[in-house]
């Protein structure tokens, strides 16, 4: 696109490019525990692109039409476009910078590596780590919280006057999320996020297909697609529905996704990309669109919530049951994705990489340091259920530098392109942007947490 884009000689690394990757052992040398056990290196471009396909396409795509709400038809549509382009974008560019540096000798595997090589020590180690961080252990809490909600949407349906508080089912999820964090590495989810995507394919056409239903009987609600009267609500209104779809599209992973990709990596990460998009585009636009069209700007915080009139379910019992149930599990695949960050700092930490990845020295401190990350997230679930507030917070301090700002940011450090080039000014004009972006949609997360924090209670049954 532009006279700073990489030669074909660069890409390819010359003849060096050709040469066998090193042996395990060797390369093993180099890696630490965290790096050898948990980011292993043996993922094809299929296996990445469901890796990309659970780590985007989520349940809080189901907070879609409730961000419609707050945008209308023409900015909502735009925005969902705007996000999918961008991020793709974005999400291709950060992957060649990758490989670029991988072509040149120096494969990095973790987020906070490759921000420390480009913009020094103290970018990586004292914002990009801690963001990373909190962006992906905010994403465990936020998908335990919304798995006990869901689990209460089934026992409600089943046994409307059941007294199970919310907190009890975001234990049991915490439960499930206790084995599953076991599993060693991220390419050890391969088969497990194959079935998360076919998992997001069903709820997502089990919402369309509800919410089209519903929106042409006569048992739905009326349709009003009126704009908040009130100015000031309606421009925050507005940045905080922004904050939930970048939240939709963030990842903040890709770094760590592309490092289980065996070497060597070029052009693998692009065709997980393909596949990813092709998911995104199936479920993002019908669920939003749909869900929008049949309940207005009177969509919930989840679209699961509208199936459901003075707690009589608007379609078939077993539907809202098999939706639900389909939503939960995709939900556990989710969590543990997004453990694999703190999996790998807890592996750097506590395992010694000169003994086995199954000895007895290094299973009891994963086990253990594991179960207490599982038991921590569990805990803030349940003390602070408020999934839309932290969904918003999560997409405006983390997702948006995380994944609008910082690639393009990567890109033209590394390549340099000319100034009067096409690409240099597309990838400023993108970081300013979302850079602003990102602040004002903080302030109006932050903004309506102040309003809600009256109704906030520790273990709420909401």
């Amino acid at each position: 696109m532009g006279s700073g884009r990489p030669s074909s000689t660069e890409l390819k690394g010359g003849d060096d490019a050709k040469a066998p990757p090193p042996p395990p052992a060797a390369l093993h040398k180099e890696l630490d525990a965290g790096a050898q056990f948990v980011l292993k290196s043996r993922g094809s471009w299929i296996h990445c692109g469901y890796h990309l396909t659970t780590s985007i396409v989520a349940p809080p795509l189901l907070s879609l039409p409730f961000a419609f709400a707050s945008l209308g038809w023409t900015a909502g549509v735009a925005s969902l476009v705007m996000g999918a382009l961008v991020t793709f974008y974005s999400y291709n560019l950060l992957s060649l910078v990758l490989e670029h540096h991988a072509q040149l000798g120096h494969r990095f595997l973790r987020f906070r590596d490759i921000a420390t090589h480009i913009l020094g020590a103290r970018w990586g180690t004292y914002y990009v780590g801690p963001i990373q961080f909190l962006v992906c252990y905010g994403a465990v809490v936020g998908s335990t919280l919304l798995g006990g909600q869901c689990m209460k949407a089934i026992y409600l349906v089943s046994s409307p006057e059941g007294n199970m508080k919310l907190y009890e089912f975001v234990i049991i999820f915490g439960g499930l999320m206790l084995i599953l964090a076991q599993i060693p590495s991220f390419h050890s989810l391969r088969h497990i996020n194959l079935v998360s995507l076919l998992l997001c394919l069903a709820y997502s056409s089990c919402a369309t297909a509800a919410s089209i239903y519903i929106g042409s009987s006569s048992k739905g609600p009326r349709k009003d697609y009126s704009r908040n009267s009130n100015n000031e609500t309606r421009i925050f209104g507005f940045f905080n529905a922004l904050a939930i779809i970048a939240t939709t599209f963030g990842n903040g992973i890709i770094p760590e996704i592309q490092a289980t990709l065996a070497p060597p990596v070029k052009g693998k990460m692009l065709k997980g990309l393909c596949v990813c998009y092709a998911v995104v585009t199936a479920t993002f636009f019908s669920v939003a669109i749909s869900g929008y069209w049949a309940f207005g700007n009177g969509a919930d915080g989840l679209i699961l919530a509208n199936f459901l009139g003075d707690g009589e379910p608007l379609v078939p019992k077993w539907f809202v049951l098999m939706t639900n149930a389909f939503t939960i599990l995709q939900l556990s695949a989710v969590a543990v994705v997004y453990l694999q960050p703190t999996n790998e700092v807890l592996e750097r930490t506590f395992a010694d990489p000169k003994s086995g990845e199954f000895s007895t020295r290094n299973v009891v401190p994963r086990v253990i340091s594991r179960s207490l990350s599982v038991i921590i997230a569990t805990t803030i679930a349940a003390m602070l259920p408020f999934f839309g507030d932290i969904n918003a917070v999560i997409g405006a301090f983390g997702f948006m530098p995380l994944d609008f700002v910082l690639p393009v940011v990567f890109y033209n450090l590394t390549f340099k392109p000319s100034k009067r080039s096409l690409i240099f000014w597309l990838n400023t004009i993108i970081a300013v942007v979302f850079s602003v972006l990102g602040v004002i949609a903080a302030v109006a997360a932050v903004r309506q947490i102040s309003l809600d924090a009256k109704t906030y209670r520790l273990f709420a049954n909401i």
